[in-house]
């Protein structure tokens, strides 16, 4: 079974004092005992190693660092589904069809992805937003 694991999912796992670690941590063992297929966008990656160096945690977070975690968490472990020159016009043009404003476009990738890729689960820490973008996926989004 293949489950899409939202960047802010990943964070947590990776941030040992983050809110939401020790569910994450919990999620990341679910997968590895079920034996799931986890799944990103390649613009996932990038969005947790923008937030990794970025965001205010103590302690920060290296460049070094988070390659590190990319590495060895995600880039061994994880199908990550490329978006297409197509893929980023459907998700614009249904942003612009909805009036969505902002960073729900970033919500709307893994939402696509998670499509695409045929995801019987979707993993978020935003459920609300993702249920906002896929109302017909609500039995499939939850929280770790």
């Amino acid at each position: 079974m293949k489950v899409y694991v939202d960047t802010n999912t990943i964070v947590a796992r990776a941030v040992v004092n983050h809110v939401h670690n020790a569910n994450a941590v919990a999620l990341f063992r679910q997968i590895e005992q079920k034996r799931w297929t986890p799944v990103i966008s390649t613009h996932g990656l990038t969005e947790i190693y923008a937030v990794l160096t970025g965001a205010p945690f103590q302690p920060r977070i290296s460049p070094a660092e988070a390659w590190q975690i990319l590495q060895q968490n995600i880039l061994e472990k994880f199908d990550i589904e490329p978006l297409t020159r197509n893929d980023y016009s459907k998700i614009i043009k249904e942003c612009a069809a909805q009036g969505w404003t902002g960073g729900r476009v970033y919500d709307a990738i893994h939402v696509h992805i998670a499509r695409k890729m045929q995801c019987s689960r979707i993993y978020t820490f935003n459920v609300s937003h993702f249920r906002q973008i896929a109302p017909d996926l609500t039995d499939r989004i939850m929280a770790p």
